[in-house]
């Protein structure tokens, strides 16, 4: 029976490479995908927007651009920008972090080496904790961003001025349950990352097989596609939860008024009752052209500046203890002698008085090699 190979352990600087990169490409997809962002929202929580009589099947994103543009300005656009990017870096910088820390521990209790593949399994349970990490830990944020993206379209309310505005007055309005409204679904929302990332990762993994090389010599556009797969299939599978979501978090906006849904489960029921299934897609058209674009640039920008970043600053090589040489015929050879390489596979005899058996350097049979 062969031994399994140790695990390597990542070191602190790996740890921070995983969350600067994370946080980066989490940055840079939130701001190019805000508007569509702010569009969806507002699907989720209020419906389609008025239609002209002349207006075109298909034609929802622009009419709700035009809306927005007109009694917002441009600025509604980007409305929630800032608590976005203010989830998001720790969202994705957490989550990465976590991730890679789970996977690790994965690996040792597989007996495998972090270059090798983990299972499907595997691959969701990390992928379902670094999720939970993350949700626990950014929801109050996801509540402000959600309500300062739907406040330009409520009548009479008091609207939120910044990020720590909108905390203070949920806490004193609402209480501390106000910053973990939809918390519920949200880790709900943890499928879909067990769905994404394992896929991504075999999907990556098929790619570098097809093109004989690992997983980190593949290129943009081949991360692209095991990206952009891996989020369409997440998200056809698990967005209903995303509606229930935003309408929970944005019910306690509104002053004095008794909330709509008294929960997850009566939440489910009324948007059934009222929408049919058609309800818990509300928005998932303008979900996929903002998260389908948002996946690659994510993903394909994290690999990208992890790689850069372990270029420029490489972690010190791992040290692993070498295994002591099998003897040959029971032959000893002179203490203090020391040899470096690989012996030959077929020295697999075993020295019966247990003593350590040095292999000569001259011994050309085992191919040694020198590094230098």
């Amino acid at each position: 029976m062969v031994a399994a190979a140790p695990c390597d352990h990542r070191s602190a600087k790996e740890a921070i490479f995983d969350a600067s990169a994370g946080a980066s490409a989490g940055a840079i997809a939130a701001t190019f995908v805000c508007p569509l962002d702010v569009i969806k929202t507002r699907l989720q929580v209020h419906g389609l927007p008025e239609m002209q009589p002349s207006g075109r099947k298909g034609s929802v994103i622009i009419v709700s651009l035009q809306n927005i543009v007109r009694t917002e300005g441009l600025r509604g656009l980007y409305r929630g920008l800032t608590p976005t990017l203010t989830a998001l870096l720790p969202n994705w910088a957490v989550y990465f972090t976590v991730y890679g820390h789970l996977k690790e521990l994965l690996h040792t209790y597989e007996g495998s080496n972090n270059s090798d593949q983990l299972s499907i399994s595997s691959n969701m349970v990390a992928a379902a904790g670094a999720g939970a990490a993350t949700s626990i830990a950014t929801n109050p944020l996801w509540v402000v961003k959600t309500r300062l993206q739907t406040q330009g379209m409520r009548q009479g309310v008091v609207p939120y001025k910044n990020i720590f505005s909108a905390l203070s007055r949920i806490a004193r309005e609402e209480g501390f349950r106000g910053w973990y409204s939809g918390l519920l679904p949200s880790l709900a929302g943890i499928s879909h990352v067990a769905i994404q990332f394992p896929a991504y990762e075999r999907m990556k993994f098929s790619l570098a097989k097809r093109g004989n090389k690992s997983d980190n010599e593949l290129n943009p556009g081949e991360l692209a596609i095991a990206s952009s797969s891996s989020k369409v299939v997440a998200s056809l599978l698990t967005y209903p939860h995303e509606v229930i979501r935003s309408r929970l978090q944005e019910q306690g906006q509104v002053r004095d008024s008794q909330p709509k849904y008294s929960g997850v489960v009566d939440c489910i029921k009324k948007v059934f009752r009222q929408e049919g299934i058609a309800g818990f897609y509300r928005g998932c058209g303008t979900n996929l052209l903002r998260t389908t674009p948002s996946a690659v640039i994510t993903f394909t920008s994290y690999e990208m500046i992890h790689r850069f970043l372990l270029q420029l600053s490489p972690p010190k090589e791992k040290q692993h203890p070498k295994p002591h040489p099998k003897p040959d015929s029971g032959a000893n050879s002179p203490k203090g002698s020391t040899s470096s390489g690989k012996e030959d596979d077929s020295d697999q005899s075993v020295n019966p008085s247990k003593e350590r058996t040095i292999i000569p350097l001259d011994n050309t049979d085992h191919k040694l090699t020198a590094r230098h």
